[in-house]
């Protein structure tokens, strides 16, 4: 399968090659679940945490004593019936992080590109460099390739100018192909990369 390269002016430039074996429809469906799981997972911080009535600080002593006083019999304090007490089956901080292997997330991730580039929905750039950290310069690259819809930008190393000008736009993201992910090709409707990021991609994919 090829895919065309144009410049930054949306004209053709060259045909590519995509590089690696693109995966069967019915093939790795399991694996991209499990990769996108894992990432969200990922994201959750853990940090809720409650003290039982062993964690809470306090003498330890009973209140009073256990009989002849005509209240209720109370063991401490630190009861979860007593303000300032415990809690009971609160949370407590955790790690949520599930492991993936990196042969199922090698699948995912070849997976998720075959059905993009199926989709039409990979579009290959010679280059991105911008000669100003202008929005405006970006949007007008982006209007020349007919990018609608979020995007997300993958280049080999990312360059100041470009940087600057994509964080304004909440439905652009810019990635290097080093840090792309499976969820990240997943999310967005269109993906761009420059021809540099393209290959390296492909040849981290052959592996």
């Amino acid at each position: 399968m090829n895919v065309t390269v144009k410049d930054i002016n949306g004209q053709d430039q060259a045909e590519l090659e995509v590089g690696f074996a693109l995966v069967d429809k019915d093939k790795g469906n399991q694996a991209v679940h499990d990769v996108v799981v894992a990432y969200q997972a990922a994201q959750r911080s853990g940090t809720a945490f409650t003290k039982t009535m062993g964690d809470v600080a306090g003498s330890g002593s009973k209140p009073w004593r256990q009989k002849g006083t005509g209240r209720a019999r109370a063991s401490s304090r630190s009861s979860p019936i007593w303000r300032g007490g415990g809690v009971v089956f609160g949370p407590r901080g955790r790690d949520f992080t599930k492991k993936v292997s990196r042969k199922t997330r090698h699948l995912a991730m070849r997976k998720a590109l075959s059905e993009r580039l199926r989709a039409g929905d990979v579009h290959v750039v010679e280059d991105l460099k911008l000669e100003t950290p202008k929005t405006k310069g970006f949007l007008s690259v982006r209007a020349n390739l007919a990018l609608n819809g979020t995007l997300l930008v993958v280049v080999s190393e990312v360059q100041p100018n470009l940087s600057l000008a994509t964080r304004n736009l909440s439905e652009v993201e810019l990635t290097t192909h080093q840090d792309l992910n499976t969820y990240q090709v997943l999310r967005s409707d269109k993906l761009l990369f420059t021809r540099a990021a393209f290959e390296k991609m492909a040849e981290r994919l052959q592996d």
